[in-house]
């Protein structure tokens, strides 16, 4: 076994970790790592990453769903929306370089990392009540798998935030219910990648046997650490590797400059959560 297989396979796990504590960050991660340590083209990174994302993502829901912790009618609305235009989003990357589409992953874990760094509260306590309007998860659900079938992420971190902040969901029941609709959108842009992507189904089980058993760990860390803080910790590392991605697309000064602005955008956010009248702040919970 080389040391690059083993290194995948040690991010499978962390990438499944991930996934069954903060219910999103698989693609995010997943795509990068398959490209750039194990050596897949981007459309071959994508696919392999929608399987195992998809897979990892419903055993995890699975186990959030014996604790409660899936809202099964607005999970299966967002994600019955979100499958049709992931399936679409799959069509159109396949007409899209390589290149943009890395870009295009980078630019949008720049902007979620920004946004978990934040720290948005989501509405929680005895007087908080799920509130949704059906129109609402429609729109948010076809956007959210455009963008899974383009780029292959399963949306996770566009999915919380939208069920905590906009469907009024507590945040053990968003982070279960994402993986619901992510398990949803990955098969989906799965469904349109295999008509014209090979995988290594080999490659496949190794990585997907491994996430799995990341997500059932981090099923029973979320019992027990504070999400903030697991949140928090993982925007930075998501904003790091952002950088990465950039540095490696683009030709030089416009690597570096959009890593520039990358990393600036960063420390604002965290600016702006240390500075409560910051106008891109956070969000005090609604009572």
């Amino acid at each position: 076994m080389s040391w690059l297989l083993i290194l995948t396979l040690v991010l499978a796990l962390l990438i499944g970790l991930s996934l069954g504590t903060l219910g999103g960050g698989g693609s995010i991660l997943t795509v990068p790592m398959l490209t750039y340590v194990a050596g897949l083209d981007p459309r071959e990174a994508i696919a392999t990453s929608l399987f195992v994302v998809g897979v990892t993502s419903a055993i995890s829901a699975l186990t959030h769903a014996r604790r409660g912790f899936v809202e099964w009618r607005t999970g299966l609305i967002f994600g019955v929306t979100s499958m049709a235009a992931a399936f679409l989003g799959a069509m159109l990357g396949e007409h899209i370089s390589p290149t943009a589409l890395m870009v295009a992953f980078a630019v949008m874990m720049v902007v979620t990392s920004a946004a978990m760094i934040r720290g948005r509260r989501p509405c929680e306590g005895p007087n908080c009540q799920p509130e949704y309007s059906r129109l609402k998860l429609v729109l948010i659900g076809l956007g959210v798998g455009l963008v899974t079938g383009l780029i292959g992420a399963g949306g996770g971190f566009l999915v919380v935030p939208a069920l905590a902040l906009l469907a009024g969901l507590s945040m053990p029941a968003a982070v279960g219910t994402s993986l619901l609709v992510i398990a949803m959108n990955s098969f989906a842009g799965l469904a349109g990648h295999l008509s014209s992507v090979q995988v290594q189904w080999s490659l496949v089980a190794a990585v997907t046997t491994t996430a799995v058993l990341g997500s059932l760990v981090g099923s029973r860390v979320a019992a027990k650490v504070p999400a903030q803080v697991l949140r928090k910790g993982f925007g930075w590392f998501v904003l790091v590797v952002g950088i990465v991605v950039l540095v490696q697309e683009l030709p030089d000064p416009a690597g570096l400059v959009l890593a520039g602005i990358a990393a600036v955008t960063g420390v604002a956010a965290l600016v702006c959560r240390l500075v409560p009248a910051c106008p891109l702040g956070s969000r005090p919970a609604p009572s």
